[in-house]
């Protein structure tokens, strides 16, 4: 009975303190009437991941979110894009996102990747949809940043200055679409609007969300590297203070 008592109390301790998460995630006394945070549905792969993979993850997936719903107000605001490409503005949208699940390159931009594809894009000459080829500049940048991966497990890690940069690629590329004209002096891209009664800034909200999460990412990973030194050294000069004595 006791070997019984020693095997299995840990694991009611474990149910208890699963039980107990459960309860307080339902008794939240916030409010609910915009909404409710949603978290990923759970797959196998995650046994094989970390904190930080899903973290960055998670990252990764709310970015080509915003990059969608940005290709998708993008084309609204400029149709004639979309016509060059697709029979429909939903059908121009799920080429970008079969682009963006597949990682190859996109064929108008003649081979270019990352910061490449966005110069490209965002070029007066480029005569493609310009749109798909702004929204796959930036998707790529990012992943390119993730060191090419968009799944994340045990053994990966990502730079935390490459993540940073992307940011800054991203507030970039933010500045050339609002600021970047043609030889008619029009906009390249329709994109922030304001003026008379109109005020549209919902481009600017979204690239900053992306921009943020980036940055939070660099700033986790490098604090994360940081704690794991000093916990090391911890234990180093804990070492001889924890050693066990002899008892007799």
């Amino acid at each position: 009975m006791a070997v019984s008592t020693v095997f299995f109390m840990p694991i009611g301790y474990a149910f208890a303190a699963l039980c107990l998460m459960l309860q307080v995630g339902c008794i939240s006394d916030a409010s609910i009437t915009r909404g409710t945070v949603q978290g990923a549905d759970f797959h196998p792969g995650e046994f094989l991941q970390s904190e930080g993979n899903r973290v960055t993850q998670a990252g990764m997936h709310a970015n080509q979110l915003s990059l969608v719903l940005l290709a998708d107000k993008l084309y609204r605001r400029n149709p004639t894009e979309w016509r060059k490409s697709a029979p429909s503005r939903e059908a121009a949208l799920a080429r970008i996102e079969a682009a963006m699940q597949s990682g190859e390159a996109w064929p108008p931009l003649a081979g270019r990747r990352d910061v490449a594809a966005l110069s490209l894009a965002l070029s007066p000459e480029f005569a493609g949809d310009r749109v798909a080829a702004f929204i796959l500049g930036c998707q790529d940048t990012i992943v390119t940043a993730h060191g090419g991966k968009r799944e994340f497990y045990y053994l990966d890690g990502v730079d935390p200055q490459h993540i940073y940069n992307a940011a800054r690629n991203m507030e970039t590329a933010l500045w050339v679409l609002n600021t970047r004209r043609g030889a008619s002096g029009q906009p390249l891209l329709l994109s922030n609007e304001i003026g008379g009664d109109q005020r549209n800034l919902s481009f600017e909200r979204e690239f900053g969300k992306i921009i943020g999460r980036l940055d939070l990412l660099a700033s986790y990973m490098t604090e994360r590297y940081r704690r794991a030194a000093i916990s090391y050294a911890q234990g180093v000069i804990a070492a001889p203070i924890l050693a066990f004595l002899p008892v007799k």
